[in-house]
């Protein structure tokens, strides 16, 4: 089984190093963040680090660790919550003696010595949370700390428990977990919180969203326009629920212009749209994922997409 494969595996490591996918959500660091966190709980010997780009949005959860090249001689890595591997973030990932994979989205790549993916889970965080409970007689051990990250990663990635993905098993490890020490009040303002530039561009796209026919909602943010609102592109990801509530949309896409791609974030009420995002150098779920483009001609071509698969969206 590849849990107690993985359990194995980390407990015969003297150094883990864990990494996470590019551009990340709360259940990205916090799978990552947490993972760290059981293991040096349970093996205070090992030296386990988190690597990747740091994200000031979610340094309330955790900041990332300096590592040098050296460090991955003889280690075990551990990727979470990403489905392909061009997708890690730190590419010297493949530097490590070892390498195992734990994801919940549709298996894209499949990378690594050992796989644990499993599409059921709401999130990474979720399966985190059963390799600990599958580990208790290996010596692993569960804190205040690793259950304040567990649970940030599962509200994220369920939307508050409202999204689809939310099972009987998500609400009863939620419900396990608000028994720890820690203080949600503060976590979901860590996570749900904007500024004001955030707030003021949130309203200019309500006041500016078409929707068509088909029922998919399109919005480009440009240089210009960020740059107006003093928004960075990383901060764009705050922004991509906000057509969610309104009727009548079946998904809709954000177009943000970085330095020389286009990144496409796409949401979904129902068709499925991971299937789209794999055709442009992306990836995720079938209600939420991700992609890149090149130029803005391009993104016609998604838009395209986009709406037939809206037309041909029973619900």
């Amino acid at each position: 089984m590849s849990i107690q494969c993985i359990i194995q595996t980390i407990k015969s490591y003297d150094t883990i190093i864990i990494h996470r996918h590019v551009r990340p959500d709360p259940d990205a660091v916090g799978s990552q963040a947490g993972l760290k966190e059981i293991i040096r709980r349970s093996f205070p010997d090992k030296n386990v680090y988190i690597a990747g780009e740091g994200d000031s949005s979610l340094d309330f959860l955790a900041s990332m660790d300096g590592i040098d090249d050296h460090t991955y001689k003889g280690a075990l890595v551990i990727a979470c919550d990403t489905a392909n591997a061009a997708r890690i973030d730190d590419q010297r990932y493949n530097m490590g003696e070892k390498l195992i994979k734990i994801d919940h989205h549709p298996e894209v790549d499949s990378y690594g010595d050992v796989m644990w993916v499993d599409t059921s889970a709401s999130s990474t965080c979720e399966m985190i949370y059963d390799l600990c409970q599958h580990a208790k007689n290996d010596g692993f051990v569960f804190s205040d700390e690793a259950a304040r990250l567990i649970y940030a990663g599962i509200v994220g990635d369920t939307g508050r428990f409202l999204f689809p993905s939310t099972t009987k098993k998500t609400f009863q490890h939620a419900a396990e977990l608000v028994t720890y020490n820690f203080d949600r009040p503060n976590l979901y303002d860590g996570i749900y919180n904007i500024k004001e530039n955030i707030a003021k561009l949130q309203g200019y796209i309500l006041q500016q969203f078409e929707l068509s026919g088909s029922g998919l909602s399109t919005v480009k943010l440009t240089k210009e326009l960020m740059d107006k609102y003093r928004v960075s592109p990383n901060e764009t990801g705050q922004l991509v629920g906000v057509l969610g509530n309104i009727e009548g949309i079946k998904a809709w896409v954000l177009f943000i212009e970085e330095e020389d791609i286009i990144r496409v974030r796409l949401r979904s009420k129902g068709p499925a749209i991971n299937e789209i995002a794999a055709k442009y150098n992306g990836g995720g779920h079938p209600m939420a994922s991700g992609a890149t483009v090149e130029t803005w001609e391009e993104t016609d071509k998604v838009i395209k997409d986009l709406n037939q698969v809206c037309l041909n969206y029973k619900a």
